[in-house]
């Protein structure tokens, strides 16, 4: 299994990750956050999310900080209802079209357009309007549904077993009013790594679906 280096030479990284609600950002792609900020210098990252209340927003906040640092991230927080956003088509497609409009990024995080949850794809199905050049990376996230693997991964992000304790240890700080739900915790995100690690011979990984990429060959520079 060979690797893919992602991202322009002469300058900067470019991110940007979108999530229909505060946390899921982190829970599909928080150990990619991890390894980007520690490993890409003078990465680039903004990260927005749909639904949100005013304590779910503060804990957004923090927990992106956390995650990108020392990276600096620009963190926009929406309050469209939760639950509701297949009825607000309009309202999420202007703002990422904002989003668009404002960053060019190499990389778009979003969820997988086969999320059974209803705010999920709708967030998935607009990404795919408004970046139609970009690799986009749609991460999964773990749920009563069990729609694991319905949009088939594609790609890993390997992590080790620090950064994945890394993840665990800062979801559960920074998102104390998920804390008592009964997914909630280091079993499930744990388990998860590991069964995408299995399948990209790591420890632990992240896994993302790709509808499509371009495969770019740079020459062999000359001796």
């Amino acid at each position: 299994m060979r690797s893919l280096l992602i991202g322009p030479a002469e300058r900067p990284l470019r991110l940007l990750a979108l999530g229909a609600h505060c946390d899921d950002i982190e829970i599909g792609a928080g150990g990619t956050l991890l390894r980007l900020a520690a490993q890409v210098p003078g990465l680039e990252a903004d990260l927005a999310v749909l639904s949100s209340s005013p304590e779910r927003a503060a804990e957004f906040r923090a927990s992106a900080t956390a995650f990108l640092t020392p990276a600096t991230a620009r963190v926009g927080v929406h309050e469209l209802p939760d639950g509701r956003l297949p009825q607000y088509w309009a309202e999420v497609k202007e703002i990422v079209e904002e989003l668009a409009r404002r960053v060019e990024p190499d990389i778009v995080l979003c969820p997988d357009r086969h999320d059974a949850h209803q705010d999920h794809r709708v967030v998935a199905e607009v990404v795919t309007t408004c970046f139609r050049d970009h690799l986009v990376l749609r991460y999964e996230i773990p749920k009563w549904d069990g729609d694991l693997g319905a949009g088939r991964p594609s790609h890993y992000v390997p992590l080790d077993r620090e950064l994945m304790q890394r993840k665990c240890d800062l979801l559960c700080t920074h998102y104390a009013s998920q804390r008592g739900r009964d997914w909630w915790g280091d079993e499930t995100f744990v388990a998860l790594g590991r069964l995408r690690g299995m399948e990209c011979r790591a420890p632990y990984a992240e896994a993302f679906a790709v509808d499509k990429a371009i495969l770019e060959f740079r020459p062999t520079p000359s001796i």
